[in-house]
């Protein structure tokens, strides 16, 4: 009786005959479409409508309360923290305290002593050379710890050949330096200390007690006028602050906010060096020149090393994911040989733009980085450079060849880094956004590289960066497993720099970290810290021939 009653209270605001009849079959298709609804598993249908709903507020909030798991679980800021502490307390055991109260008491390059273990007169190449070192103070005392920074390395100079030596600290005063004899001939052996074990502690704790050794300055424009403000990781400041956040990653960079302009109107940045040191008197006494890189084998006559006949065992071609071991290869006639893998030369102009035809390379780092692009424009004339309109050496570099489909992108990482130059923050980025960005395929490359801008900072920086690419990574290998990603570590600098700020020390530590936290990612390494120390360039930007050698090694993993 009451749905008559509606419907003719319906058909009286319709008078006009046909209007009614499209109503009255609308009317009965809806009625039909509600109970075929009603037929199936209408729960169904409304679990996944509430869940859709769910889903989208879920985004709004950065968080989803769906039941199945992301395809790429986000880790929790509590787990990045827990991996950041384990790894600090794992270098704090490493690098225990050693303080002193006289120079004397630390390690003394004279009166330590270098003993070859079973000498021969002769060695055949590919044979293991072996020296027990044992370190003394300057009062001649034997030292009961290890913990001292030394180098080795062997060199043939009349051949341009050069390889680094491994140290192994048995933390009781002893060393043993182990030498593969890749090549023939007179061979010289090296052993530098470049710290004493006193000196890497004091470094240490000076880099972690975070004294703000470097001052960010931050332009601020608009219209009428620039201001210059103070900005950085942290700030101990009162004033109003421009905080520049990664919410995600926990990264966060700030400035103190001028007055009258908003936080954004921030468009360039430089930096300074403040005039403080956390070190004592007595602890910069061990850096002085004349206390850095010191020779430790300065009586030691050539080795001649003799062909022997020794068969070679037969390596692989070299391909991303091979571990690579140190030493991972040597330099003859400037030549970069590999030690793990077959090498392809790359020396004609041809081979290379074979290889490099239809690719996208995106280069991510520091000015080490910026070498490559220098050089390839060099060496390959058909690939052209693509103006940016940016300002300055920091800004966007890019390669093109448009008839190869070639695109080579570098692209500085985000804070810190540190120059006295002026250079744009407006397309700042850290890294693991910049990946992030990256579609990526077969013909994809990235290149990586972090380091020597986080050498004045505590290391808890570096080591979250580190983190935050290798989790960028991951989700770039889920999206598209078959980009290839290379990470080219740090390289060694000058030696006599401002060593508690640059020291090569704060870059060795960085090695084991990135090569700890990337252990098992699929990537391959461009051992760049080997490398300068083969070649002893002692250089922050190594010359021409060592950039050859590392794009040599680059290009034979993407080809």
């Amino acid at each position: 009786m009451m749905e008559k009653i509606f419907i003719h209270r319906i058909l009286t605001l319709f008078p006009n005959a046909i209007a009614r009849k499209l109503l009255l079959m609308l009317i009965f298709i809806l009625i039909f479409w509600v109970i075929y609804l009603a037929s199936k598993d209408h729960t169904k249908f409304l679990f996944s409508l509430e869940n859709h709903i769910t889903l989208n507020q879920g985004n709004i909030f950065k968080k989803s309360s769906h039941s199945e798991a992301p395809l790429c679980p986000a880790v929790s800021p509590k787990e990045t923290e827990l991996r950041i502490k384990d790894i600090m307390e794992k270098l704090d055991q490493q690098i225990p305290p050693r303080p002193f109260t006289h120079v004397n008491t630390t390690t003394s390059a004279t009166h330590s002593t270098a003993t070859i273990l079973n000498p021969q007169d002769t060695y055949c190449r590919g044979d293991k050379l072996d020296i027990l070192l044992e370190v003394r103070d300057h009062l001649g005392r034997r030292k009961q710890y290890g913990g001292d920074f030394l180098r080795a390395r062997m060199s043939s100079p009349a051949l341009m050949a050069g390889a680094s030596g491994k140290v192994t600290d048995f933390n009781n005063g002893t060393y043993l330096v182990s030498f593969t004899l890749f090549w023939e001939g007179q061979i010289s052996l090296s052993l530098l200390l470049i710290h004493p074990s006193e000196g890497v502690s004091a470094l240490w704790r000076a880099r972690n007690q975070g004294c703000d050794k470097i001052i960010f300055i931050g332009l601020f424009a608009n219209r009428t006028s620039n201001v210059f403000t103070e900005c950085g990781l942290t700030l101990n400041t009162n004033a109003e602050l421009c905080q520049y956040m990664d919410d995600r990653d926990h990264e966060a960079f700030y400035c103190v906010r001028p007055q009258h302009m908003p936080c954004e109107s921030l468009t360039h940045m430089t930096t300074r060096t403040r005039n403080i040191s956390c070190l004592s008197k007595e602890e910069w006494s061990l850096f002085h020149r004349s206390n850095i890189g010191v020779e430790m084998m300065k009586n030691f006559t050539p080795v001649e090393v003799v062909p022997c006949n020794k068969s070679e065992n037969i390596k692989k071609n070299c391909q991303i994911g091979m571990k690579t071991p140190f030493p991972s290869g040597y330099t003859l006639k400037k030549m970069w040989i590999t030690a793990f893998c077959k090498q392809i030369k790359f020396n004609e102009t041809k081979n290379i733009n074979d290889c490099l035809e239809r690719k996208l390379i995106y280069l991510m780092g520091d000015s080490t980085l910026r070498q490559w692009i220098y050089y390839l424009q060099k060496a390959v004339k058909t690939l052209k450079y693509f103006d940016h309109h940016g300002a300055g050496i920091f800004k966007t570099h890019v390669l093109l060849d448009v008839e190869r489909h070639i695109l080579i992108q570098w692209k500085k990482h985000g804070h810190p880094f540190v120059t006295k130059k002026l250079f744009s923050v407006k397309d700042e980025n850290y890294i693991p956004r910049e990946i992030d960005r990256v579609a990526g395929d077969k013909n994809t490359a990235i290149v990586i590289t972090l380091g020597q801008h986080f050498r004045p900072f505590p290391i808890n920086i570096f080591i979250r960066r580190a983190i935050n690419i290798q989790k960028a990574i991951e989700r770039l290998f889920l999206r598209s497993p078959e980009t290839k990603v290379i990470l080219k570590t740090e390289n060694t600098r000058e030696i006599h720099q401002n060593a508690e700020m640059f020291s090569d020390f704060h870059g060795y530590i960085q090695n084991i970290i990135i090569r700890d936290i990337f252990v098992d990612l699929n990537v391959g390494i461009i051992d760049a810290w080997d490398m300068t120390i083969a070649y002893c360039t002692n250089s922050a930007h190594p010359p021409d021939y060592v950039i050859q050698n590392q794009i040599g090694m680059f290009l034979n993993y993407i080809c």
